[in-house]
């Protein structure tokens, strides 16, 4: 789990009409550096906040669900805001839409978000450093169980029991 307390932090689009509050805390926080992150963000990688979407209140407008290619090639779903089509949170096909990936720079207080993992490290920008001590990985970690709390494990469960 992270380092900071994320439940109850709010987040959203550049522009204010898609608004979202966090009602639980993550389940785990990547920092993915796989080359369609890079390109999809504008930047070195992405710090996402993987939760359940039972645990996203939404604020304000739905953002348009919009798919993309991804790195596993299964492609993923990208929510933007309608108006300044920022993205907010993509979905997977691991969890389809029952989880979502919140974008961590979309918080309000993005500084209180920190990853647990590093992913996808193998396409890390050669003057990238990861020097926080966190597990990393060069492709996708082979079993969450090396990475997530055993009570993440357990919500990731339940949420395909609900």
């Amino acid at each position: 789990m992270s380092d900071t307390e994320i439940a109850g932090m709010e987040g959203g689009c550049a522009c204010g009409k898609v608004r979202y509050r966090l009602k639980a805390e993550p389940l785990i926080v990547h920092c993915c550096h796989c080359s369609y992150c890079q390109r999809e963000t504008g930047s070195a990688f992405v710090i996402n906040a993987l939760i359940e979407m039972s645990a996203v209140e939404l604020l304000g407008h739905e953002p348009d669900l919009i798919n993309t290619p991804s790195h596993s090639g299964e492609g993923q779903i990208i929510a933007r805001c309608s108006d300044c089509r920022i993205a907010v949170w993509s979905h997977y096909r691991a969890a389809g839409q029952k989880a979502a990936f919140i974008r961590g720079g979309t918080l309000d207080e993005k500084s209180e978000i920190a990853p647990d993992v590093h992913i996808y490290t193998a396409a890390k920008l050669p003057w990238v450093t990861i020097s926080d001590g966190k597990p990393s990985f060069e492709d996708i970690y082979p079993d969450p169980r090396q990475v997530w709390p055993s009570d993440s494990i357990d919500r990731w469960r339940a949420m395909f029991k609900a």
